[in-house]
């Protein structure tokens, strides 16, 4: 239903809505939040949650850095001090309350300083605060659904990866091959501002936040279990079928950023790519007055540009 519509409207849409969309579209928009190869470190973080998640893993590397190195200096001394020949006449002693005591107390008192830590950071995460933008996130087989209500008017759209069958018209996109980069999928990715990089990433409806704001996800499933996560906002949250899960991120910075499903969900679990374009007050409104006219109906045609990155 959603690409047999998508085929019939499309001509509709850009011609009613081109004007609209351009007059908010931000072409100044970064890409933040984008997974690189050979990297081994955090995105950059995006929201406080995902400062302290980055900065209590960072402080917990340290201390098992610490103990790795202060063990295996203790076994080089014992292996060097009390091997056989350097030591052929062995000790016969059976306790050292002193050392038994230290090796209690030390691991107790390492435990409480990343519990002190580490509690309040999840109380911060798990403490969802009033939401100036509230967005009902639904994981289906293989797309995210996104619901806004506002006070005048309610709307929903579905997100599709760049590339998926949902999102390729044979007549529009020639040469382009579902799931597969090659150059008409760049030319079609290059025409909604992305790049090669961002195959795999970038969908043809993100979601759309302000900046600076609090912005609460309802997340649920609609058919199997899957996971909305963008780790640049130190946030994943299970969509289980049945359930609604709250989450919660309040961005410091417009830009794009992604994230995937990481919950195993079926044969096109690699293809369900999340993406967070965050723009200014300004532009996030008048996307607003755009998207409640394009998805209004059930039966309008899921596609347009928002917060554009050309």
């Amino acid at each position: 239903m959603r690409l047999s519509t998508f085929k019939s409207g499309l001509g509709a849409v850009v011609a009613t809505f081109a004007t609209s969309v351009a007059a908010f579209a931000d072409d100044t928009l970064q890409i933040i939040g984008q997974p690189t190869n050979g990297d081994t470190g955090f995105q950059p973080a995006g929201t406080i949650v995902a400062r302290h998640l980055q900065g209590l893993e960072g402080m917990i590397t340290d201390i098992m850095a610490a103990i790795v190195i202060f063990v295996t200096i203790l076994l080089v001394v014992v292996l060097v001090r009390f091997n056989a020949k350097a030591n052929p006449k062995p000790a016969k002693f059976t306790h050292n309350s002193p050392l038994e005591i230290a090796w209690t107390l030390i691991p107790i008192v390492i435990l409480v300083i990343i519990g002190a830590y580490s509690l309040p950071v999840l109380y911060l995460e798990e403490e969802i605060p009033q939401a100036d933008v509230e967005i009902k996130v639904t994981g289906n087989q293989w797309y995210w659904h996104y619901d806004y209500k506002t006070a005048d008017a309610a709307f929903g759209f579905d997100s599709y990866m760049i590339g998926s069958p949902a999102t390729v018209d044979a007549k529009a996109d020639p040469g382009v091959v579902p799931y597969t980069l090659n150059d008409a999928m760049v030319a079609k990715l290059k025409k909604s501002g992305y790049g090669a990089d961002q195959f795999r990433l970038a969908v043809d409806n993100p979601m759309v936040v302000p900046v600076g704001k609090t912005v609460v996800v309802d997340i649920t499933g609609a058919d199997v279990i899957h996971s909305w996560k963008v780790p640049a906002f130190g946030l994943m949250q299970d969509a289980v079928p049945g359930r609604v899960a709250k989450a919660w991120f309040k961005a410091d910075k417009e830009g794009i950023y992604f994230g995937q499903c990481s919950e195993l969900c079926g044969k096109d679990h690699a293809y369900m790519p999340i993406e967070v374009k965050v723009v200014s007050q300004a532009a996030y409104d008048a996307w607003l007055v755009s998207a409640k006219k394009l998805f209004a109906s059930a039966d309008a045609p899921q596609l347009v540009q928002v917060a554009s990155n050309n």
